[in-house]
């Protein structure tokens, strides 16, 4: 029962994935997966260690398993491989090999070290490690060690296989054009699709291209030359590549703060220059409009020379003087202590009677002037 709730739940997972991309384009909501644990506690078992089962073999059909079969028969699913620097592309093809059926229990063989080295090539990681990665993965049930390189009807029986699963494209080893040929043939096969981008090969091909940067960067971690097999006047040309590099550094370092430090002198001096240009503009307006040709000074001056001119020369009097008739009328006061001797006026009728002098202001002018 768990392992089906499992796989039904990596199935909608995989079909969440994979419409994925047209709910975004039709700009729907993506659906959220809620938080769960599915994950094992435990490393999966070897099929060696396993108590072997009572029930007599009987395969399940390709229709049967698509429907979904009962929760204590499981489809047996079978994936081999080597399995060399354990990476993304292995536990993609596993996962699409677990997700072939709603209730799948999925066996993973595993080649040794000699049957490998045989027929593929040297490994990085020796069998032992193969076997324990690929036990480390979520999607494996059953780990079968040192697997076949071409699966027998006598294997297939032992492991009570009813599918198995790999890539469509014709594996050509072992003096065959295609390893999965009878598999195929048999209605036994179930393709899968590859990772592009990823292989072992392209991992190994990405550490031999730069060899001598992974050689220095164990070097600094403390493997020693024996240990990397690396020859003496090649372990100083490393060190001593590690030294010019570090200079490199701290001079491509000082080159940018320099940069920066210019930079930042240039938008300061920029800003002060135009700082400058406002504060120019400014005094020289300010010089123009007070000492400019039509300056405020200059109206100063005028202004200053007038009234200098105006007090020191003397007031000229008038030709003709104007009759008292012709003047214009002034207030007049009394002033009864006056004894100046002057034709006095004639008075108004009014004031025939009285004492003393009428004096108007034009008189007291008049005496002035004289």
């Amino acid at each position: 029962m768990e392992a089906q709730t499992s796989s039904e739940m990596l199935l909608s997972r995989k079909r969440r994935r994979e419409s994925s991309t047209q709910e975004t384009e039709e700009g729907e909501r993506l659906v959220k997966i809620p938080r769960c644990t599915v994950g094992l506690k435990h490393p999966a078992p070897f099929a060696d260690e396993l108590v072997p089962a009572g029930k007599p073999y009987e395969r399940v059909s390709m229709e049967e398993a698509k429907r979904g079969t009962q929760p204590n028969r499981p489809v047996r699913v079978y994936a081999d491989g080597i399995f060399d620097v354990f990476h993304s592309g292995h536990a993609r093809a596993l996962m699409q090999a677990k997700c072939l059926f709603p209730n799948t229990h999925l066996i993973v063989g595993v080649c040794s070290d000699d049957l490998t080295h045989k027929y593929k090539g040297f490994t990085v990681m020796n069998e032992d490690e193969r076997y324990d990665a690929i036990r480390h993965c979520r999607y494996v049930d059953e780990v079968v060690r040192n697997a076949p390189w071409t699966l027998s009807p006598e294997f297939l029986k032992k492991h009570r296989i009813d599918f198995v699963a790999h890539d469509d494209i014709p594996y050509s080893s072992a003096g065959s054009d295609d390893v999965y040929k009878h598999i195929k043939e048999a209605g036994m096969f179930a393709p899968t699709q590859r990772t592009e981008g990823i292989s072992t090969s392209d991992i190994i091909t990405r550490i031999v291209r730069d060899y001598d940067v992974y050689v220095r960067r164990n070097l600094q971690r403390g493997y020693t030359a024996k240990e990397l097999n690396v020859s003496f006047i090649n372990e100083k040309k490393y060190h001593l590549q590690e030294r010019v590099d570090k200079v490199k550094k701290k001079v491509r370092d000082v080159e940018e703060k320099s940069k920066e430090f210019v930079q930042k002198v240039e938008e300061k001096s920029i800003d002060l220059i135009q700082k400058w240009e406002e504060k120019s503009r400014e005094f020289i307006g300010n010089f123009l409009q007070m000492f400019g040709p039509e300056g405020a000074l200059k109206h100063m001056l005028k202004e200053g020379k007038g009234r200098m001119l105006q007090a020191i020369s003397p007031r000229q009097s008038p030709n003709s003087s104007p009759t008292r008739e012709e003047r214009s009328p002034s207030p007049t006061f009394r002033l009864p202590f006056f004894t100046k001797t002057s034709p006095p006026p004639s008075p108004p009728p009014h004031h025939s009677g009285a004492r003393g002098y009428l004096i108007s202001e034009d008189d007291d002018e008049e005496e002035d002037e004289n």
